[in-house]
């Protein structure tokens, strides 16, 4: 949240009350919103593309559709769980379930030979932008 130049920090209590009870709530400067909106307002939308890609992806090992998108929606899930609750670096959560010459190594290969992280990161900075556009028309 960002308050407004009139508003009052027993305002600021009072929203920070509210929205908290069904969230998090952060507070930033009004400058940030564009990314917030890039990252935290389009990011649903990423990840439900990222689950229904690990369900294909388990379609295509062999799994059942439905135990693939189960399987997919937990484990993100889970892994969201994991970095909300530890307060440890993603890389170093990565780092504990990825073995040497292992199974998880092969998968995170290619996802790096395909671009994964950059293609997340251009797609939050594009978001960005786009929020940017549209709030200067």
């Amino acid at each position: 949240m960002s308050l407004g130049g009139s508003a009052t920090e027993e305002d600021a209590d009072i929203i920070a009350k509210l929205f908290g009870s069904v969230g998090k709530i952060w507070r930033g400067d009004e400058k940030l919103f564009d990314a917030v909106t890039g990252l935290s307002g389009s990011g649903p939308a990423y990840i439900y593309l990222a689950i229904e890609a690990l369900a294909d992806g388990g379609v295509a090992a062999g799994l059942p559709r439905e135990l693939a998108l189960g399987l997919a929606s937990q484990t993100v899930l889970g892994a969201a769980s994991m970095a909300t609750k530890t307060g440890k670096h993603p890389g170093q959560l990565k780092d504990e379930v990825t073995s040497p010459g292992g199974t998880t190594i092969a998968g995170i290969h290619e996802l790096e030979k395909g671009g994964f992280r950059g293609t997340l990161m251009n797609a939050v900075i594009a978001a960005a932008n786009r929020s940017r556009e549209l709030s200067q028309n």
